[in-house]
């Protein structure tokens, strides 16, 4: 029957690398090997999956299709393999991808932790925005991802924990308040500074200026957490800060002001995404509770002011 697992594999490599030469190394092939195996492949399904040229290999419209098809099928052929020895992902490799604005602050503990349980697990992660994230799920370049449930459609989702968002304020700027929270409409008339379109904690802070009657910079898109911070410690404007990344800042001592935003709109949840299979991936319930117990360790401020909801 074809093609074949390991013809599945050299589409993949070439997809992936867009050089034939480059997925032939990656995989130990000769070059004119891997040439007449995707030839061989074309043939049988009776249409080409690349254009071959000096630039390399561009996948067709149709290969597309065909690639993401057989990422799903390596993908299941590996949950299998993965179920009879009893380890689910811990068997293998895991590609992973996450949020910029959550990965830095809550992985390091996690990875330790999976390699000192599961010495032969092997994680690879990926910081993406939501939109590349989605892209990669759906296509099966990731396996799982960690983001936004509501910016995944159709795809199986475990919740993980809720962040509250905070304001980060100047030093000496007129809103610092003793309390260390802030009402909503505390924001009115406030330019409020965070990250780049691509992301959903972007677009829950335009609701939230919406709300307040702020107004979100056109002046100043952050590409991380730390740049929107740095930005508000000189009076740029308001950052806007998620829970996790708030407590790292309170631990080590910050150049701003946080408070907490007392609203139930200024949230956002967090789940382990996975494709829509029929079931979930073998393991990968034992992946949500450590990562929920890692967020939950990170969010327990000695004073209490930083809480987390399961």
């Amino acid at each position: 029957m074809r093609p074949t697992l390991r013809q599945l594999e050299y589409i993949v490599a070439v997809a992936d690398t867009g050089q034939i030469g480059l997925a032939a190394a990656q995989l130990n092939v000769s070059q004119p090997s891997l040439s007449a195996q995707l030839s061989e492949v074309e043939a049988d399904l009776g249409a080409p999956l690349f254009q071959r040229g000096r630039s390399g290999a561009k996948i067709t419209p149709v290969g597309e299709d065909v690639v993401r098809r057989a990422r799903q099928i390596l993908h299941e052929h590996k949950d299998l393999r993965a179920a009879a020895q009893g380890g689910g992902i811990f068997q293998g490799r895991l590609r992973l991808g996450v949020l910029p604005s959550i990965g830095p602050y809550l992985l390091p503990g996690v990875v330790q932790r999976l390699h000192r349980e599961h010495p032969h697990f092997r994680l690879i992660v990926r910081e993406e925005s939501t939109r590349d994230l989605d892209e990669g799920l759906r296509s099966g370049r990731l396996d799982m991802i960690i983001s936004t449930p509501e910016d995944h459609p159709g795809a199986q989702s475990t919740h993980l924990f809720t962040e509250q968002l905070w304001a980060a304020l100047a030093l000496d700027h007129p809103l610092r308040s003793p309390q260390g929270t802030l009402p909503l409409n505390a924001l009115t008339g406030q330019t409020l500074l965070t990250l780049g379109s691509g992301h959903r904690l972007s677009h829950i802070v335009a609701g939230l200026a919406a709300t307040a009657g702020g107004r979100v910079s056109d002046e100043y898109e952050g590409t991380s957490l730390d740049a929107i911070r740095l930005m508000a410690a000189t009076g740029a404007g308001v950052a806007i800060l998620p829970s996790i990344y708030a407590a790292t800042e309170r631990r080590r001592g910050t150049d701003v002001r946080l408070h907490l935003i007392n609203d139930p709109a200024a949230s956002r949840a967090l789940a382990l995404v996975q494709p829509n299979l029929p079931q979930p991936r073998p393991g990968s319930d034992v992946l949500a509770d450590v990562l929920q117990s890692e967020a939950a360790r990170i969010l327990a401020a000695p004073d209490g002011a930083i809480s987390v909801q399961n």
